[in-house]
């Protein structure tokens, strides 16, 4: 990827970003960076200058991760509610760290807490869109056994975004691990089918066929790059492209 300065003129109205919560942590292990999400802060008011629409799902396993919890022996759904109220403690610190900028900023939380975030109305989340607020989305979908991929998923549709974009710590999808594989190839872009196919692990199942059955375009990409989220906004060919399949054509890079 070169580090030419990105485009400044957006290729998307709307979109829908899915930040994982350790993506806030950075190096440190737990909790929450204020350099990273300062850092992160900064990425997203420049979009929302650009006159882009802009929505967040953040997640919330920097702080507690209800799967994992389970597999200790907590009861599946408290331990899920219990990462619901992370990601809103997450989406809080990134409200905050944004509106430092400048930028208005609403948390609509799925679990009602109004001294924190407003309830989740599609209608009203909308309407902050229009008005040129980022729009961050806490506690999930609200109901247990539902990932925070699902919950990006379902605003990304309910809100009418034109693209998910997962933001993640890999530069794309890939044929096979290239952690452990050195002739990994990344894919430019790729089908929904040829995903399923491959199993490729786009993201957690429910959420992929929300977006495949919807016709949702995804764009995975790394955002441990600085500039990479504006760079994804604005139409450059950065991470893997997921498309229907009448559209979709696949590449792959080494």
């Amino acid at each position: 990827m070169g580090t030419d300065a990105p485009s400044t003129t957006p290729a998307y109205k709307r979109v829908l970003l899915k930040l994982s919560g350790e993506a806030l942590m950075g190096t440190q292990g737990y909790g929450i960076s204020a350099e990273i999400i300062g850092q992160i802060a900064e990425e997203l008011a420049e979009i929302a200058r650009l006159g882009v629409q802009l929505a967040i799902v953040v997640g919330g396993g920097n702080i507690f991760r209800g799967l994992s919890e389970s597999s200790k022996g907590m009861d599946r759904a408290s331990a899920d509610y219990v990462g619901m109220l992370a990601t809103v403690m997450n989406a809080v610190s990134l409200q905050d760290a944004i509106e430092r900028l400048g930028v208005v900023t609403r948390v609509q939380s799925a679990i009602p807490m109004s001294q924190l975030a407003e309830p989740y109305i599609r209608r009203r989340a909308m309407r902050h869109l229009e008005k040129e607020r980022v729009v961050i989305f806490g506690a999930g979908t609200g109901n247990p056994f539902f990932t925070t991929d699902t919950a990006a998923a379902l605003r990304a549709m309910e809100i009418g975004a034109e693209v998910l974009l997962k933001a993640t710590k890999v530069d794309g999808v890939y044929d096979k691990d290239p952690r452990k594989h050195d002739d990994a190839r990344r894919y430019q872009q790729v089908t929904y089918t040829d995903a399923l196919r491959q199993d490729l692990g786009v993201m957690d199942a429910t959420a992929f066929a929300l977006c495949r059955d919807n016709e949702l375009p995804i764009t995975v990409f790394d955002m441990t790059q600085r500039g990479n989220i504006k760079r994804v906004v604005c139409g450059e060919p950065v991470g893997t492209l997921i498309v229907k399949d009448k559209l979709g054509s696949r590449f792959a890079e080494v």
